[in-house]
C-alpha cells in the first residue's frame, strides 16, 4: 500500500495564497535591460532600495525579507543562472534620502534592475506632494540614463490609513510619477487589500499589530509575486512555482 503524502510545507501553502487576486492586480513589468543582460551574460543583478519593508523589519530573520525571498525564488526557477538581489533597505528613510544614495550606492553596482519601495514615510510626514513627485521623476531619470530598469513599488495597504489624511493623495503622486517616467508599478496596495479580503490570511499576517508594518507572510508574498512578474517578462517563467528547465 503506497504511503500517504505528508502535509505540504507551510511555505508552499503560503505561496498559493500569495496569488489570490493576481488577475485583478497584475504585475507585468517591462524589463528591456534585464532581458538583454540576462541573455548576454547569464546574470541578473537586482537592487532593492527602500525603507523598513525592504529592510525586513518585523521578519524573524533577514532571510525572510522580501529581497531574500525574491533571490531564493529566482535562483530556484532559473537554475544555472547567476542571480543576486542586494538589500539596500534602511528603515525610516524618505524618498529624498534614497535618491541621494543612487550615485554612490546603487548605480556604481551596475544592477540590471532596481526595485524602489518608497513614499510611505513621505506621506506620513506630509513632505509635500510636488516635492515627492520631483524626487521620483529625477530618480527614475537618473537610473534610466544609467541603462538600469526600474520598478516602483506602490505604498502598502494599511488597516488604519485614515490616520494619515493625505495617504491616497501620495499614492496618486507615486502612480502619476511612474506613468510620466514610463516606469512599471508593483501593485502592493491592491495585492495586500485583496489578501485582506480573501479570507486566506488573517489581518495579522499582512500588517502587524501596530497597523503599519508589513510582516513576514506579506514579505514572502511580495517576493513570490515579484518573481512571477519578472520571470514572465524575461520569458523564463514556466508557471507559478515551477522551476524552468
Amino acid at each position: 500500500m503506497p504511503a500517504l503524502a505528508g502535509p505540504k510545507p507551510l511555505a508552499q501553502m503560503a505561496d498559493g495564497r500569495c496569488r489570490a487576486g493576481a488577475a485583478q492586480h497584475p504585475f507585468k513589468p517591462s524589463l528591456a535591460a534585464s532581458k538583454r543582460i540576462l541573455t548576454e551574460t547569464n546574470r541578473l543583478s537586482i537592487i532593492a532600495l527602500g525603507s523598513s519593508s525592504t529592510a525586513g523589519t518585523g521578519a524573524s530573520d533577514p532571510d525572510r525579507s522580501y529581497p531574500a525571498v525574491l533571490e531564493a525564488e529566482l535562483r530556484r526557477r532559473l537554475p544555472g543562472r547567476e542571480i543576486k538581489v542586494t538589500n539596500l533597505g534602511v528603515g525610516g528613510q524618505s524618498a529624498y534620502e534614497m535618491y541621494l544614495r543612487l550615485d554612490n550606492e546603487v548605480i556604481p553596482e551596475k544592477p540590471s534592475l532596481v526595485i524602489w519601495q518608497t513614499a510611505v514615510n513621505d506621506a506620513i510626514r506630509d513632505i509635500g506632494e510636488e516635492k515627492l513627485a520631483k524626487i521620483l521623476r529625477k530618480g527614475a531619470h537618473k537610473l534610466q540614463e544609467a541603462g538600469i530598469d526600474l520598478v516602483l513599488m506602490d505604498m502598502p495597504w494599511l488597516q488604519r490609513e485614515g490616520r494619515y489624511p493625505k495617504y491616497d493623495d501620495y499614492r496618486a503622486v507615486l502612480a502619476k510619477a511612474a506613468v510620466e517616467s514610463g516606469v512599471p508599478i508593483f501593485p502592493r496596495y491592491g495585492m495586500m487589500k485583496s489578501w485582506s479580503g480573501s479570507k486566506q490570511f488573517s489581518q495579522e499576517e499582512i500588517v502587524g499589530m501596530d497597523g503599519l508594518q508589513v510582516v513576514e507572510a506579506g514579505y514572502r508574498c511580495f517576493g513570490i509575486r515579484l518573481a512571477d512578474g519578472i520571470l514572465a517578462e524575461l520569458g523564463e517563467g514556466a508557471g507559478p512555482g515551477k522551476p524552468t528547465n
